[in-house]
């Protein structure tokens, strides 16, 4: 910078901030809230603050049912945008980074501008600025160039809109900016506008996401338009009582003494509950589909049902859909809180569009999980694709994962290979040991997830890929990113939601989880067993280092050891043995027994359930429990069930 540049910009910015007369527009405003507030001098060049990945993670779980609808409109704005060379920010309302989308390039360049990942951007730590002043102003604005407070921000120019919650309160900002721009301010005219049409697209996304559950009326001037494009929409309960609007609908229909929230429909609007439930039955909007507010205006509207059930009933009086079940997700755990709670997660995860991050121990069961995911949601009938990244050599996994075009190295298949990526389109992606994927390819994994296509080796032309990824890891990733050798920015693109698997030592349905692998590898292998009390104290005693897939490698071999239908302890092997119940002290003995003990007392109670729900059919009951009948005969005579035509 010049320094005679420098020292004008200095030099204006402390004779707005000193004055005693009201600053006459926004920037001036700022400026004397930097020195009179702030206590910032703008001689005084601050390099951008980037927060650590921690406080990072901190601010993206506070809005993280947020960050994956903002990112996709994100996305679609960046591809008009990026020719012109300008970086998209989204921040919270504390003025931080949580994404961004930007020129891998330039990335060293953005980072040190404070256009990146975890910058802070509030007006406090950056001074003027376009996301500190329109978190302030909750209004669009444009900060160009001088206009800056920090001297090491005057070659910015920044064009900022508000984001706002369904509820109507202060959520973030989006953020379009540039390295270097035209001199002239009014170069920012449509950069801003689109940077305020996008945050209105954000958050009616977000508006219709978060009412998903309600019936949403949509409102616009005209008819053609209300279906795709609605410049309000209020969520109204069956009652017809609003539960919910948007910016638009707020700032329309609302007034300082009457809030929409709270209110009938019939108070907002001239028409009666008939004629809204008959816009509703209508399905699209016409000429005829008409509302007035009571003031004497009229618009255009539809009515969009729920999407999704919930707790009222519908306005025809209809049954509520009940929840739905997810078997494949169901079947991973008996009654463990912490697994259960994972489970009810996974299911309302399933089937949005988001990527998932599973983490735990070696042999927890992330694929499996990953397997449950994908047969519970909408795309179970689409391919699921795994891929161990740590099994595929390094020289390999390029080709396995994104494909090759005919001809494109010496010894590739005539026709070429469609990659991996390719293959999971319209399904379930999922990436095991993600941590070891090469940086390059981390590169190459990140443009796919954000351009939403895959180019193989050798084509000349992207291919259009619609997939959700489902990562695994059993190493901190975080760890892994301090010391360079994972993305930051891909590792936020992979964690739309984290879900962490307990270690087989934490779960308290060990007990369950023998019975289920145990059926599961009997009917393998062709055969049927069960442990004698003894054995079972071992296995229940035993910590489980290598977790459920340790356990069920046991099992398996239990059973191809064991003489008839009871394991015992001979034929568990000798290094679980070693560190069992003999080596217990009395105590955990005692535990081990009382577990024990509960576990059988929960199988007669469930194997009396069977037989009465049977009436007394041995046949019937075995083919509910999944067992053969000597077995049901071995437990009725272990439990001391006895049929009641043979009582007395």
């Amino acid at each position: 910078m010049e320094r005679s540049l420098y020292r004008a910009h200095v030099e204006r910015v402390l004779s707005v901030g000193h004055a005693e007369a009201p600053a006459t527009d926004t920037i001036e405003r700022s400026w004397m809230r930097c020195i009179q507030e702030h206590a910032l001098d703008p001689s005084r060049p601050v390099p951008a603050h980037i927060v650590d990945s921690r406080q990072l993670r901190e601010h993206r779980e506070q809005i993280e049912g947020f960050l994956h609808v903002a990112r996709t409109g994100m996305e679609q704005l960046y591809k008009r945008m990026s020719p012109l060379g300008y970086v998209l920010l989204l921040t919270d309302a504390h003025g931080i980074t949580v994404d961004h989308i930007g020129d891998d390039t330039r990335r060293a360049e953005l980072k040190g501008a404070g256009l990146y990942l975890g910058a802070d951007w509030s007006e406090a730590r950056a001074g003027t600025c376009a996301v500190g002043t329109c978190i302030v102003e909750r209004a669009p604005i444009t900060c160009h160039r001088t206009e800056h407070f920090n001297p090491s921000h005057i070659t910015l120019t920044c064009n900022s809109a508000p984001l706002f919650d369904p509820t109507g309160e202060f959520l973030g900002v989006l953020d379009v900016s540039a390295l270097s721009s035209p001199s002239a301010r009014e170069s920012q005219y449509l950069a801003l506008q689109l940077a305020t049409m996008c945050a209105q697209t954000i958050e009616d996304a977000n508006f219709l996401r978060f009412y998903a559950d309600r019936w949403v009326l949509r409102l616009g001037s005209a008819w053609s338009m209300v279906e795709v494009s609605a410049q309000m929409m209020l969520a109204f309960d069956g009652d017809g009582v609003v539960v919910g609007a948007n910016t638009a609908a707020r700032e329309q229909l609302a007034t300082d003494d009457s809030p929409l929230v709270g209110r009938a429909l019939t108070e907002v609007f001239r028409e009666d509950l008939d004629t809204l439930w008959r816009i509703a039955r209508a399905g699209m909007s016409s000429e005829r589909s008409a509302l007035t507010t009571q003031d004497g205006r009229m618009f255009y509207a539809s009515v969009q049902p729920p999407r999704v059930a919930r707790r009222a009933a519908k306005p025809s009086g209809e049954a509520v859909e009940a929840p739905r079940s997810h078997p494949a997700l169901e079947a991973l755990a008996g009654d463990d809180r912490q697994m259960r709670r994972l489970i009810e997660q996974a299911g309302r995860l399933a089937s949005k569009r988001l990527n998932i991050l599973l983490h735990g121990e070696t042999g927890t069961g992330k694929e499996v999980m990953a397997r449950a995911l994908h047969a519970a949601s909408d795309r179970s009938v689409r391919p699921f694709v795994a891929i161990n990244c740590a099994a595929i050599p390094e020289s390999l996994i390029e080709s396995e994962l994104f494909g090759y075009s005919t001809g494109t190295f010496t010894g590739a298949k005539n026709r070429g290979k469609t990659g991996l990526v390719l293959e999971a389109d319209k399904g379930t992606l999922f990436l095991d040991e993600i941590g070891d994927m090469p940086l390059h390819l981390q590169t190459r994994l990140l443009r796919v997830l954000s351009e939403k296509e895959v180019q193989p080796l050798g084509a000349n032309r992207p291919t259009p890929v619609d997939l959700t990824v489902v990562a695994a890891s059993h190493q901190d990733l975080r760890r892994l990113i301090a010391e360079g050798r994972f993305r930051e920015d891909l590792y936020y693109r992979l964690c739309g939601a984290v879900l962490t698997l307990p270690a087989l030592r934490e779960r308290q349905d060990l007990a369950f989880l023998i019975r289920k692998i145990l059926a599961e590898e009997a009917a393998e292998l062709g055969c049927r067993a069960e442990p004698d009390p003894a054995a079972e104290r071992a296995l229940l005693a035993y910590e489980w280092p290598g977790n459920v897939r340790q356990l069920r490698n046991v099992l398996r071999f239990a059973l191809a050891v064991c003489d008839g239908e009871t394991i015992t302890e001979d034929d568990l092997p000798a290094e679980l043995m070693a560190a069992g119940l003999r080596d217990a002290t009395p105590a955990v003995a005692a535990q081990l027994v009382t577990r024990a003990e509960r576990r059988a007392e929960t199988e007669a109670a469930e194997l009396l359930d069977a037989l009465r729900r049977a009436k007394w059919r041995i046949t019937g009951a075995a083919a509910e429990l999944g067992i053969c009948r000597a077995t049901v005969y071995r437990q009725m005579k272990r439990y001391g069930i006895v049929p009641p035509n043979l009582v007395g």
